[in-house]
């Protein structure tokens, strides 16, 4: 098996697995706020040590999109990375369609969409929506960026981003669901047609504003701090 092959198989795992249970949490416990943020979190931290030296473990359309800016990823690299993830986004949303199915006293009607207006959360509109996606995608891929991008801090890499993901959940929860992710908005929204599927083109578009945003504010705050200390540390 191709060293490709292997990163995109486990891009599909991780994906599936991030669903499954990010989402399969948020539908069985009627929205938690408390077990879906941390549901999200784990899944990320198991995903992170279970397939983090295969593939990096993106598991998101929105950081594979940021690693492509900072030059860690080709453009191949990237096509393939993102179409992994939308399979394995589609596994696990479909595992979880299929779960509910069988179970008698919750429905298949939500599968842990994202969503805004009338009758979802707070009731942002659309452009609350969007923003609320840019900045809590800002703030998860900045803190990607920062943690994996020092030696130092990179053995403890896929704590801080499950921490760092619960915490976005925690506020974005009763706002739009938290998407930050493309592939992990598109599949339960495909799935379930109607309402969530006209609205996942914001949690599309603003996890991908939200990454790029992320990406060139990293390029242009952080890489010249970077420098120098691999240059003080050289000179030792």
């Amino acid at each position: 098996m191709s060293k490709d092959l292997k990163k995109y198989l486990a891009e599909v795992l991780g994906t599936a697995i991030l669903v499954l249970f990010g989402c399969g949490t948020a539908v069985i416990s009627g929205g938690n706020l408390v077990a879906t943020a941390l549901a999200f979190g784990l899944a990320i931290v198991a995903a992170a040590y279970a397939i983090g030296d295969i593939s990096g473990c993106h598991v998101n359309p929105a950081v594979s999109l940021a690693m492509l800016i900072r030059g860690k990823l080709t453009a191949k690299e990237f096509g393939g990375y993102v179409i992994a993830q939308v399979i394995g986004a589609f596994i696990g949303a479909g595992l979880l369609y299929a779960i509910l199915s069988l179970a008698g006293g919750i429905g298949t009607d939500s599968l842990g969409a994202n969503g805004f207006g009338e009758g979802y959360g707070v009731e942002l509109n659309m452009w609350g929506a969007l923003l609320v996606e840019v900045i809590l995608t800002f703030v998860f891929i900045y803190t990607i960026l920062g943690v994996t991008s020092k030696e130092k801090t990179s053995h403890i890499a896929g704590i801080v981003i499950g921490l760092t993901l619960t915490f976005v959940h925690i506020i974005g929860i009763g706002l739009t669901g938290t998407s930050v992710n493309p592939a992990r908005s598109l599949a339960p929204a495909v799935l379930l047609g109607g309402t969530a599927l006209s609205q996942v083109w914001v949690f599309i578009v603003a996890p991908f504003v939200g990454s790029a945003l992320a990406a060139f504010t990293y390029g242009a705050l952080n890489v010249d701090v970077e420098k120098k200390i691999t240059r003080i540390k050289s000179k030792k």
